[in-house]
C-alpha cells in the first residue's frame, strides 16, 4: 500500500525520490512479516524500481546470513543489511546481547562474502556499534549487483518464475470451461467483458 501511494505520488508530482525498501525475516522458517520468502518479498516490491532492499531487525545477523545471501543474488538493486544485536535478551543492559566487536565482525562477513553495499545496525546496536561496523568494514569492496535474466517474476507466499524453462502454465483454476460452470456459462453467452472481470476475482482468491 505504501508503495502504490508513493507510485502514485511520483506519477502526479512529476518526480521521483529514491526509495528504500527492508523486510524482516522473523523467525527460522525465512519468512517476513508478510508471510513472504525473501524472493518472493523482492519480486513482489521490485516494481517500485528501489535504490535498496535490505533486511534488518529480528534474528540478528549471525541467523540472518542465509537470507542475506540470497537476497544478494537476486537483487539487481543495493542490498542494505542492519541487523539486530542479536537476538533480543531482556536481561541485557541493551536488551541485546552482542557487543559491537561482535556485531561488526558479522558484518564483516557478509561484505567478504558480496552480499552487501550498505551495512548498518537496528534494534540493541549503539553509537559503538555502528562506529565498529563502519571502521570494519570501510576497506572491503562493496557487493556487485548482478544481472538478472528479464523473466517473468511472480509472487505470493513463494516466488513463481514463468522462463523458458516452464513449458506450461496453468493459471487460475476458475478461469476453466470444463472446471467452472459459471466460466463456462460466461464463455456461452459471449459475456466476455464479465470473463475477464471474473479471472481477475480468480486472480485475487489465488493471492
Amino acid at each position: 500500500a505504501a508503495l502504490f501511494a508513493i507510485d502514485q505520488f511520483f506519477e502526479e508530482s512529476g518526480q521521483r525520490f529514491p526509495i528504500m525498501i527492508s523486510g524482516t525475516v522473523t523467525d527460522a522458517s525465512g519468512r517476513i512479516l508478510s508471510g513472504q520468502t525473501v524472493p518472493a518479498f523482492w519480486h513482489s516490491i521490485r516494481h517500485a524500481r528501489p535504490l535498496t532492499v535490505g533486511l534488518n531487525c529480528a534474528l540478528g545477523a549471525a541467523l540472518m546470513r542465509p537470507y542475506a545471501e540470497e537476497l544478494s543474488k537476486i537483487a539487481d538493486t543495493y542490498v542494505c543489511i542492519y541487523p539486530n544485536a542479536g537476538l533480543p535478551n531482556p536481561m541485557s543492559d541493551t536488551g541485546f546481547d552482542e557487543t559491537p566487536d561482535v556485531t561488526s565482525s558479522l558484518l564483516k562477513d557478509f561484505a567478504e562474502s558480496g552480499f552487501v553495499n550498505i551495512a548498518g545496525g537496528c534494534c540493541g546496536t549503539t553509537p559503538e556499534h555502528i562506529k565498529a561496523i563502519a571502521e570494519i568494514v570501510k576497506d572491503i569492496a562493496p557487493r556487485v549487483i548482478p544481472t538478472v535474466e528479464p523473466t517473468m517474476k511472480l509472487s505470493g507466499l513463494e516466488p513463481f518464475v514463468i522462463d523458458d524453462q516452464s513449458l506450461f502454465v496453468n493459471v487460475g483454476e476458475r478461469t476453466n470451461v470444463t472446471g467452472s460452470k459459471a466460466f463456462a456459462r460466461l464463455i456461452i453467452n459471449e459475456q466476455y467483458d464479465d470473463c475477464l472481470l471474473y479471472t481477475s476475482d480468480a486472480a485475487d482468491d489465488m493471492q
